[in-house]
């Protein structure tokens, strides 16, 4: 059954064990909705509650198709919300940190804001620097999707939809988007994107949440394994040099546990960790690309995904400038993001995996963020 909800009050920052008890003695995941806000042009967004039968807690909103709220439990039982986020529409139309938002049609940088397809030059809004940034202010993360709630035995989920005109954001070709969350009974986030294109046209697509798996404070104590031997460097404007090096030796280098902030001092370039690694395993079927733990409470993040790569960024330009959800100042490394994609850049480097989507050719790519404890 799908249920139509007002819009609920904001909540504690953890939820009590009587109520999580509650919640797990309902035994079946369901799909709720309430409206989130409205944009200046009328469009409604709405927000969809997806809760399981262990009363973990997923909210996405429509605009972005972005996931806002993630209630998961920890060693003694008590759900926090692991992900970063804005209390209300407003914080998220003026805001530039996608928390949480889908990002494409090409996630991360396109240098010098242009590439070339086919002999023609297209042109895309500079939005760092000279570059862009996750497709600029029109891209994936800044339009209202369509939505539509899913059941499926033990899960529950919402499928949402969006077609990208062409042209849009100086892209080619009309692209039509699907992107699927799951909150399987398992603590497990899936997330599933498919795709297609009247022309040729790059693509590349993530989710960029914000991680703290303690629900405040910072990461660095947080032990982080990437399956990732190889890592691709960059310039001082963050941009790939080409080059696909190995990270043995270096403060890349976390192919076994390690704190985040044990080296990060050591990365002044990017002041912390903002750099792509390279899956191990070159197939293109589920992997495991990441394992993090948080040693105080017991939580664990496990990343399994399709994709080549992922984006370690460790919120280096947070600097206590904004307020999230609930009053909460985010500072530099209030959370981590793990966004499984293609390569930066791709368009310009022949020698890295290609991101061209091609008419007649449908794009799949999952990721699942598996939560546990110890």
């Amino acid at each position: 059954m799908f249920l139509f909800m007002a819009a609920s009050p904001a909540i504690n920052l953890s939820l009590s064990a009587q109520n999580l008890d509650h919640a797990r003695n309902s035994q079946e995941a369901t799909v709720t909705s309430s409206s989130f806000g409205v944009m200046d042009d009328g469009a409604r967004v709405d927000a969809y509650i997806l809760t399981n039968a262990q009363g973990a807690r997923a909210k996405i909103i429509t605009y972005g198709a972005t996931l806002t709220e993630l209630w998961i439990p920890d060693r003694a039982g008590q759900l926090d919300d692991v992900v970063l986020g804005y209390d209300n529409l407003r914080q998220y139309l003026s805001g530039r940190t996608w928390f949480g938002a889908t990002v494409g049609r090409v996630a991360n940088r396109i240098a010098g804001g242009a590439f070339t397809l086919n002999g023609k030059q297209y042109h895309l809004e500079q939005n760092d620097g000279p570059n862009t940034l996750h497709s600029g202010s029109i891209g994936l993360s800044h339009v209202v999707w369509g939505a539509q709630p899913l059941h499926t035995p033990g899960a529950a989920g919402v499928r949402f939809s969006y077609t990208s005109k062409d042209g849009e954001g100086g892209f080619p070709g009309t692209f039509t988007v699907h992107v699927t969350y799951l909150l399987t009974d398992a603590n497990e986030l899936k997330i599933e994107y498919t795709a297609q294109a009247d022309k040729t046209t790059p693509v590349n697509l993530t989710n960029h949440s914000y991680f703290n798996l303690d629900g405040g404070g910072n990461v660095l104590n947080y032990l982080l394994t990437l399956y990732a031997s190889h890592y691709t460097p960059v310039d001082a404007a963050l941009i790939p040099t080409g080059q696909i090096l190995p990270v043995a030796g270096t403060a890349l280098d976390f192919t076994h546990p390690e704190p985040i902030g044990a080296r990060i001092n050591q990365l002044p370039i990017t002041h912390g960790y903002d750099h792509n690694f390279v899956a191990d395993d070159t197939t293109d079927h589920l992997k495991h690309i990441a394992h993090v733990l948080a040693p105080g409470n017991g939580r664990v993040m496990d990343v399994w995904t399709t994709e080549p790569a992922v984006q370690f960024y460790t919120g280096n330009f947070l600097d206590g400038s904004i307020t999230g959800k609930r009053g909460v100042v985010y500072g530099k490394n209030a959370a981590l993001c793990l966004e499984t994609q293609h390569y930066p850049d791709a368009v310009h480097y022949a020698n890295f995996p290609s991101i061209l989507l091609r008419p007649g050719k449908g794009f799949h790519s999952e990721t699942i963020y598996k939560f546990s404890f110890e």
